[in-house]
């Protein structure tokens, strides 16, 4: 790998999803290293602990999905899903049927992706599942991920707290990856998340800056914008938690945001980053030292929720929906 320049980092990381620090830490250069794969570089097949990941599984990924072979989400990693799909498309193009993308399923792949499309299979099947749950919130579990740096640990903490209780008193199932004394690591976290069946992912932090001018809230998604994929629920409820954030207290609107950042990439269900301003700000630390700002940033989170899983006829505009509306609605008790 040739050296770098912190400006050609900063330029990579931006390009990639990533936190821009231009600095070549280890998700940095396991993305360089994904980079260097173009699809027909290398036989791309399922194999034991570390995965095969790389552009070139992504991009077959994409190519199935657009075929109509379901691989799950386009996230470069060939897992079992993407074999199985493999396998789906070998069989339907009368290959052998091993599940390994070898010179003959590539060359196969290639000539049909020309002539062959099914739309966005991947992003309606995700949509549908989302739909079919149905509005209450009793059968969902949703997962929350309290950030642990020194800066913002109790912040996030409390505000999980306040939204944990808030969820459980709307019947649903509610886990937090970490307590007061322990803090595991962001895989555990994501395998957490993965083994609960989790129907959500809220992960709580709050941002810090060597400006102290830097203020704000800003909410984050899985999206690769250079493979042209993401994940359309997430972006919904990152559009949601951000709007209600926004309308119900004075934080600034810094937007939403697609990134490839591991826990929106690596979690199967919808999962969103929401960075609570910055404790490095006079005006947002003020903010989030205030109990009953606490809460209505808790009680914002809960009408996001509920609005990403209520039909279209039944949402209410932003700002306008109350906790107390959702029981005269039936869907609490």
């Amino acid at each position: 790998m040739k050296e770098m320049s912190p400006d050609e980092i900063r330029s990579f990381q931006q390009d990639r999803g990533l936190h821009v620090t231009g600095e070549l830490n280890d998700a940095t250069v396991r993305a360089i290293e994904e980079a260097r794969w173009k699809l027909g570089d290398r036989s791309l097949y399922l194999q034991n602990s570390p995965l095969m990941r790389g552009d070139d599984v992504a991009s077959l990924q994409a190519r199935l999905t657009e075929m109509g072979f379901h691989c799950g989400r386009v996230d470069g990693i060939f897992g079992e899903m993407t074999e199985s799909a493999v396998k789906d498309f070998q069989k339907s193009v009368g290959v052998v049927v091993d599940g390994k993308c070898g010179p003959a399923t590539i060359i196969a792949l290639l000539r049909l992706t020309k002539i062959v499309s099914g739309g966005a299979p991947t992003a309606l099947r995700e949509s549908a599942v989302q739909k079919n749950r149905g509005p209450a919130l009793a059968n969902k579990v949703i997962v929350i991920d309290p950030g642990s740096q020194d800066y913002e640990k109790e912040i996030v903490y409390d505000i999980a707290q306040r939204l944990e209780g808030r969820l459980l008193a709307l019947g649903a199932s509610v886990f937090l990856t970490r307590g007061v004394n322990n803090n595991p690591n962001e895989n555990d976290r994501i395998t957490f998340t993965n083994q609960n069946g989790a129907d959500l992912l809220i992960s709580l932090h709050v941002d810090t800056h060597q400006s102290p001018e830097a203020h704000g809230v800003a909410t984050f998604f899985y999206g690769n914008d250079q493979h042209g994929v993401h994940s359309i629920v997430g972006e919904r409820f990152a559009s949601l938690v951000q709007r209600e954030l926004c309308a119900r207290t004075d934080f600034l609107n810094c937007r939403t945001h697609a990134k490839t950042w591991d826990p929106l990439r690596l979690t199967s269900a919808p999962a969103v980053r929401v960075d609570l301003g910055y404790i490095s700000n006079p005006g947002d630390a003020a903010r989030l030292s205030r109990a009953e700002f606490r809460d209505t940033v808790a009680e914002s989170f809960i009408i996001a929720i509920q609005r990403l899983y209520l039909a279209a006829e039944d949402d209410a505009k932003t700002g306008t929906l109350r906790i107390s509306d959702l029981r005269g609605a039936g869907l609490r008790n």
